[in-house]
């Protein structure tokens, strides 16, 4: 199930990419990131809510708290680049670059979190970085 959820999550980052681009064409890249931040966060303190679990923030510790904000703001920081990247870049090679965080989580899923990185997570690693510099060159 985990294989569906993860295209899911492709098809719909690069229809974010394809919906930015003709987003910010006439407003700041930081505005357009508030707005999109905004849909998002409705949409899912909605889904929490409707789907009964918003009692359990009661039940959230301290680690996971420090956890969950260090990783909001990486994300924000993330969406921040992202949509300043699309402003000025052509989405055809902005979002493959971007594409370079995979290479980065496999380094750091190898190095913090101790998970196997087996000779074919190399591999795949290695292509997606030679794509992403592909695409830095002109």
């Amino acid at each position: 199930m985990w294989k569906i959820y993860a295209l899911l999550s492709a098809v719909f980052a690069a229809l974010t990419a394809i919906f930015v681009k003709l987003g910010v064409k006439n407003v700041d890249s930081n505005l357009a990131t508030a707005i999109r931040t905004t849909v998002i966060l409705l949409i899912t303190w909605g889904i929490v809510v409707v789907s009964g679990h918003f009692a359990e923030i009661k039940v959230i510790n301290r680690n996971t708290w420090f956890f969950l904000l260090l990783s909001g703001i990486a994300t924000g920081l993330s969406w921040l680049f992202y949509f300043k990247a699309l402003q000025m870049g052509d989405v055809s090679r902005v979002a493959p670059i971007d594409k370079l965080s995979v290479v980065i989580t496999i380094l750091l899923s190898f190095l913090i979190l101790k998970e196997p990185v087996t000779p074919r997570v190399w591999i795949g690693g290695a292509f997606i970085a030679l794509g992403s510099i592909i695409m830095i060159l002109k």
